[in-house]
């Protein structure tokens, strides 16, 4: 979800500190972890991370900010920048919009923060956006797969809203039109739709839908859900007699997980197809042994098939993160690369970060080197130039790869 940065001082101190904003019932905590080494004449730049570090997908947002905590502290241990120390400033966003906009506000009152990675849910992106756009800071996410993030509410139109705002992961309209394929490539011709009534849900099934019709299969029926629901026997009942040949949902994987197991139990033996939102182990843990036939795409290809992915992997696990890179650390990692390379000619000469915010901005739109992902580079909306989507099989209770494609 790269290039380096650095300090003018030997051995340095990354504390990269998270601060949990709008908890609720959780109260304010935060914790720290050691992210390089600190000099007492070198300046310091923030590069904050808004994503959820607690609930349900906290699984996904802490890949997330651990892997942008490895590209810190690899740039500050290379010392490309110098007379500058990087931190990380970890913001908790719960997946929830309110709070997003809440951290968004604290992360831009910071005058030391000069880029952030995040958020890992479009709905939160679109209350960040205008908050980090209005301070002129740099907003890069590894997971965003809204269009209209990037182009504007008329697709037919499209628009940029926002110039700080960039993303390294594909968006819907790759990603629906793969999953269409796939499964038509499954012998798959009927389908039954559901999503979550959020961004991404509503979002991805609208792109999938539109692709799948396009490629000649049928959407034989079309249902929601509430984001808090747990019982989902009245929607199966609604879908299970007009008997479609797949289940494709709209959202992420605490509520697919179940989902899947309920169809099963009520006698919707087919199986539930969903986007980026549900590739995760956790879904498996949640959805028990009838996931076993269940598919998913993904932005990207597998990490442990390339060689700079491995190298990615062999990195973050030698770092001793108590979580995993999870789907979307490459690109987490390759984005605070962006926001790193970027600092290399803002910084230069800056007196301090706030005054390289808007440098920033500009550095990053002309950023261009290989990744964990793929080549890293953005088009005029800001969008990632590289626009590939693998699909995934549930097979003896672990995601497995089935294929990669080039939609771009």
């Amino acid at each position: 979800m790269a290039q380096r940065s650095v300090m003018t001082m030997g051995a340095s101190l990354l504390v990269a500190s998270i601060a949990l904003a709008g908890c609720g019932s959780r109260g304010d905590s935060g914790d720290s972890s050691d992210s390089g080494d600190t000099g007492s004449s070198s300046k310091v730049a923030k590069i904050g991370v808004i994503a959820p570090l607690s609930g349900d997908l906290s699984a996904l947002g802490k890949g997330i900010q651990h892997s942008v905590e490895l590209a810190v502290k690899q740039a500050n241990d290379s010392k490309a920048i110098p007379g500058w120390t990087l931190e990380v400033e970890a913001v908790d966003d719960e997946g929830k919009a309110d709070v997003g906009k809440n951290g968004a506000t604290k992360l831009a009152g910071d005058d030391q923060v000069v880029g952030v990675v995040g958020n890992l849910n479009s709905s939160v992106s679109q209350q960040t956006q205008p908050v980090f756009a209005a301070a002129n800071i740099t907003q890069i996410s590894p997971a965003n797969t809204g269009p209209t993030l990037t182009r504007g509410a008329d697709l037919n139109a499209p628009a940029r809203p926002y110039k700080t705002f960039f993303r390294t992961c594909a968006t819907d309209i790759a990603q629906g039109g793969f999953a269409a394929k796939f499964l038509i490539d499954q012998g798959i011709k009927t389908v039954a739709t559901i999503h979550d009534k959020k961004t991404y849900g509503q979002g991805l099934v609208f792109h999938f839908t539109e692709a799948y019709k396009a490629a000649g299969g049928t959407v034989v029926a079309a249902e929601t859900i509430n984001p808090d629901e747990s019982n989902y026997a009245p929607v199966v009942s609604k879908v299970a007699p007009s008997k479609p040949g797949a289940v494709f949902y709209g959202g992420e994987y605490p509520q697919a997980g179940p989902l899947s197991k309920q169809m099963k139990a009520g006698g919707l033996n087919v199986p539930l197809m969903g986007g980026d939102g549900i590739y995760d182990p956790k879904f498996i843990e949640l959805a028990g042994s009838t996931s076993n036939g269940d598919l998913a795409t993904s932005v990207g290809e597998p990490t442990d098939a390339t060689d700079a992915g491995k190298k990615f992997l062999a990195e973050y696990e030698a770092a001793k993160y108590p979580e995993p890179s999870a789907a979307y650390g490459g690109y987490a990692y390759d984005a605070a690369n962006a926001i790193i390379e970027a600092l290399k000619v803002s910084l230069k000469d800056a007196a301090d970060a706030k005054s390289a915010r808007q440098a920033t901005v500009d550095a990053v739109g002309k950023v261009s080197f290989d990744g964990v992902t793929g080549k890293v580079s953005f088009d005029e909306y800001g969008d990632t130039t590289v626009k590939v989507i693998s699909g995934y099989k549930v097979e003896g209770g672990k995601w497995t790869f089935v294929k990669s494609e080039n939609v771009g």
